[in-house]
């Protein structure tokens, strides 16, 4: 049975929400306060994490911060706050998902089974040298790439840095930290590197490389790989 902590400080939305889990066949774990959801957060014993963002103790970007840092469990975060800046900071922090207040409870269990999906289909392709995501296979010990069965070929370092954001999916990366990983050192003066690579992994490997669906752009922050 799937294990899924709710973080939310108003008991009456998070016992909804766990009686509406607990109904569709899931597990669930209530804190109404950010110290007991980190606690419980970083026990890594949840297959998912529901999040509020304003809780008394520790907020949800904080907690989701810490979580990402060490699992990449799939997060939710739910909460009333509408800004967009909200939506992108906690995308930016690995949230996978954001869902606003009031919320339907069947659209959020329907959110929790899909990720869960994704995230165990990802966990299974990604055993062994060959990681395929929808049509996308990447082949590790080969450094070959294929989309739909169709080769693709990518330079060195283009192929390092797609296989680098596969491989960690659902998290955004800021350019200098994608620099730091795929060349070695700081990237002073070289952010225009990853924003020219990332254009030319996406026209050999989407559909449309306007409308990508595997390498996404999060404005103000970075790129994270979609899965």
């Amino acid at each position: 049975m799937k294990r899924i902590l709710i973080v939310e400080d108003d008991e009456s939305i998070a016992e909804l929400e766990r009686d509406y889990l607990q109904a569709s066949g899931f597990e669930t774990k209530l804190c109404f306060n950010g110290r007991e959801g980190m606690q419980e957060a970083l026990s890594g014993t949840y297959d998912l994490m529901i999040l509020d963002l304003m809780l008394p103790g520790e907020s949800g970007f904080e907690i989701c911060r810490e979580v990402r840092e060490r699992f990449n469990t799939p997060i939710l975060i739910v909460s009333a706050k509408r800004d967009d800046i909200d939506k992108v900071q906690g995308l930016g922090l690995g949230a996978d998902d954001y869902i606003t207040k009031p919320f339907s409870p069947r659209e959020l269990v329907a959110r929790v089974r899909a990720h869960l999906s994704r995230y165990e289909r990802l966990v299974s392709a990604k055993q062994g040298d060959v990681l395929v995501i929808r049509g996308l296979k990447i082949d590790r010990s080969a450094h070959r790439v294929f989309v739909n069965g169709e080769e693709r070929t990518l330079t060195a370092k283009e192929f390092d840095l797609l296989n680098f954001l596969a491989s960690n999916p659902n998290r955004v990366f800021k350019r200098d930290e994608l620099f730091r990983e795929i060349w070695g050192e700081e990237s002073i003066g070289e952010i225009a590197t990853i924003t020219v690579h990332i254009k030319k992994i996406r026209e050999k490997i989407e559909v449309d490389s306007a409308k990508p669906q595997y390498i996404e752009t999060i404005w103000g922050v970075g790129y994270r790989f979609r899965v």
